[in-house]
């Protein structure tokens, strides 16, 4: 990559951003140095300006930013790199170090969370009690709330009808997964459709 690190004494910005949600979790910024590591560990390393050196993000707290992709943009002097967040980015705990209200891509955390359910279950998981019933009694529930979700827009209240179309969602979440399927899939799906 031929970043332009001369343009700010050999500082450049970079953004961070959740490679699943697309949401700006910080802004950090790169010697060549901090670079260079990224790239070797593919866990996010800033050049430190108040502490004057390399800084691992993660390196006291275990949230470590785990690359997925690094990309320049178009005058070389910007990086942006697509992480895997362990934890929350911010030091105040936050997911993003931007306060930018609820998290406008939940569901695709919430598919996160099935997918460690599946892989690491326990006794006490709601997703693990439907998985060990299997995909009939997961299609089923899926169906169950796709008809409570309808009663709820025709004979209740807007609240009912989030809790219902909240359950819907969540169950279709759980049936996707248990067809090995994602949300990008449907996206995809949908996307093409729209062309």
């Amino acid at each position: 990559m031929n970043i332009d690190f001369t343009k700010s004494n050999g500082l450049v910005p970079v953004i961070i951003q959740d490679e699943q949600t697309l949401e700006v979790l910080m802004l950090g910024y790169m010697n060549e140095e901090a670079y260079q590591k990224t790239e070797e560990e593919k866990k996010v390393t800033f050049f430190s300006r108040t502490k004057n050196r390399l800084w691992t993000k993660g390196e006291e707290s275990g949230n470590f930013l785990n690359v997925i992709s690094i990309a320049l943009d178009c005058d070389n002097d910007t990086i942006l790199i697509k992480v895997n967040p362990v934890g929350p980015t911010c030091h105040k705990g936050t997911r993003s170090c931007f306060d930018t209200g609820y998290n406008h891509n939940f569901i695709f955390q919430l598919e996160n969370i099935i997918k460690d359910r599946y892989e690491n279950p326990t006794a006490k998981s709601y997703v693990n009690s439907l998985r060990e019933k299997g995909l009939n009694k997961i299609a089923q529930k899926v169906g169950e709330e796709g008809v409570e979700t309808v009663i709820a827009a025709l004979a209740e209240t807007e609240i009912d009808l989030i809790n219902e179309s909240s359950d819907l969602v969540f169950h279709l979440l759980v049936l996707l997964k248990e067809k090995n399927l994602t949300l990008a899939d449907i996206a995809k799906n949908l996307e093409s459709r729209h062309q």
